[in-house]
């Protein structure tokens, strides 16, 4: 079905505006069947679809370390994005959470240097630093100051914290990946078990979820799309379509996201919020293009193809 290499792409370029939208619907889940119940539903869900799609985890030649380290980060990253996303405090919040955890494509490169001994020129520095100004332009609004900063973090510190773990677990994810990951089909299981720590955590709070309805269940079937079946979707792209193109598209995913999240969440977005998440964009490609190493380019593609 997916044979030519134009439509491989094309399913590369849907998983990326799919887990674009992931952030909106995240959130909109959370909102009816708390943050942790309804986080643990999409991953639930979404692992019994991704069995479905890629065939049950093959454990075989798996290394140890990697399913206990890997699977740690994987795990780590996916709940906290989605408990940063439901512990906002209002919409606004959620979005501009969202864009922080945007930050991870530069901190994959950053790590990658030091985890790996990857090379990169000049151009790692500023556009590290570019990705960072670009979230503290979107978390301080029209106030660009210590003190500004301080008081939007200051309204939210666990959602913000869970955002910049996020961003730091992912970009530790690729790398760890990349180095110890070998061959196989792990992401099933990654999915398993966060859903498995999502359950936990759900037992030992307070949440109780709430009744299903025609528009909350369709609402929760996309958002299982939008997470597990850009997994899918990736995979085709990634190993039959055009690597480059998909690199470079992925990059753009803080705008898509904003601007779905914009429209899912019916809240506006001012004009420096458009600002910041366009130098988080940009600084992210300027740290991509900083690496001398094809293979570094292309880490967390890699990534995402080993593991789907």
């Amino acid at each position: 079905m997916f044979s030519s290499k134009r439509s491989a792409t094309v399913c590369g370029l849907v998983a990326i505006f799919m887990w674009s939208t992931a952030g909106g619907l995240i959130r909109s889940i959370s909102e009816t069947f708390g943050p942790i119940g309804g986080a643990a539903l999409i991953y639930s869900l979404g692992a019994a679809f991704l069995i479905a799609v890629l065939g049950r985890p093959r454990l075989r030649g798996a290394p140890i370390f990697y399913l206990i380290a890997g699977g740690g980060l994987f795990v780590l990253y996916e709940v906290c994005m989605s408990l940063s996303l439901g512990y906002a405090t209002s919409h606004q919040q959620a979005i501009e959470i969202g864009v922080v955890n945007y930050l991870w494509p530069s901190l994959t490169v950053l790590v990658a240097v030091f985890m790996n001994g990857q090379r990169a020129t000049w151009l790692i520095a500023p556009g590290t630093g570019l990705a960072v100004f670009g979230i503290v332009w979107v978390v301080c609004g029209d106030d660009l100051s210590l003190r500004a900063l301080s008081a939007s973090v200051g309204e939210n510190p666990i959602a913000f914290s869970l955002a910049l773990a996020c961003s730091l677990a992912f970009a530790l994810y690729c790398n760890v990946t990349r180095r110890y990951g070998g061959t196989g089909n792990q992401i099933v299981l990654f999915f398993i078990f966060t859903a498995a720590v999502l359950w936990i955590k759900y037992a030992l709070s307070d949440e109780r979820l709430n009744t299903f309805t025609l528009g909350s269940g369709v609402e929760l079937a996309l958002a299982v799309l939008a997470v597990a079946g850009g997994y899918a979707l990736w995979n085709t792209g990634i190993t039959r379509g055009n690597l480059s193109l998909l690199a470079t598209a992925s990059y753009f995913a803080p705008v898509l996201s904003s601007a779905f999240s914009a429209v899912w969440l019916s809240t506006a977005l001012a004009l420096q919020f458009w600002q910041g998440t366009l130098l988080v964009t940009a600084g992210s490609l300027i740290c991509w293009l900083a690496t001398r190493s094809s293979d570094l380019r292309q880490v967390t593609t890699d990534v995402l193809s080993r593991e789907s």
